[in-house]
């Protein structure tokens, strides 16, 4: 790939990095942990995508593949999909993403004005998970990462980021425990951490597409 492909990547780590500080910007050191792995994430996908597809020469190399086509997409490439199956990847990709997207913007919104009233909310997003920011960034990350755009690197600090985050809620919840007692304990005892209960996906994604 030429200087216009790494410009592009270059623009999209700049652009997607941006929305990210912007919406859960760091505080402490493990926010800053957590948002560093999600950082190496980002700048790993989009060299890839835009510019050498490290993971598809891998991939060729160690199973000892013989394609006829041969696509930057991975699944594409490994499934002998074509453009069709490249193009199939990221449609679904991008729909889990920006799912995932929508479910991070409207949990930031209903925790900040949470914070401005110093109140618990348990509405809304909360009313599904107690912390609906990260089951957005989770999701996010899995559609780019996992079904659009897999790379050796996104796959392997999906999992890494999660546990770095689930570390990160325990303690915010700690500090919960601390301001709300036992409201937040009750709260805490009836809601699940990042993923809904199986019949409640549906109602958090009407939830999280209200105003």
């Amino acid at each position: 790939m030429g200087t216009f492909g790494w410009g592009v990547a270059v623009i999209m780590v700049i652009v997607v990095s941006w929305i990210f500080y912007k919406y859960l910007a760091p505080k402490g050191w493990r926010e800053w942990a957590g948002a560093g792995l999600v950082q190496a994430f980002i700048i790993a996908l989009y060299a890839e995508m835009y510019g050498f597809p490290l993971t598809v020469y891998l991939a060729i190399r160690f199973f000892g593949l013989d394609r006829d086509y041969v696509s930057y997409s991975f699944w594409s490439t490994m499934l002998n999909f074509s453009e069709t199956g490249m193009f199939a990847a990221m449609i679904l990709g991008y729909i889990v993403a920006f799912f995932g997207i929508g479910l991070f913007i409207k949990g930031w919104r209903e925790v900040y004005l949470a914070r401005q009233e110093s109140r618990l909310v348990t509405t809304g997003l909360y009313k599904f998970v107690r912390h609906p920011q990260y089951t957005g960034l989770f999701i996010a990350l899995f559609g780019e990462g996992v079904i659009h755009w897999p790379t050796i690197f996104s796959i392997s600090l999906l999992p890494v980021i999660m546990i770095a985050y689930y570390f990160l809620a325990r303690k915010e919840e700690r500090d919960m425990l601390r301001k709300f007692g036992d409201d937040y304990l009750v709260y805490q005892a009836k809601v699940p951490m990042f993923f809904p209960r199986w019949g409640q996906w549906k109602e958090m994604k009407k939830s999280s597409q209200g105003s």
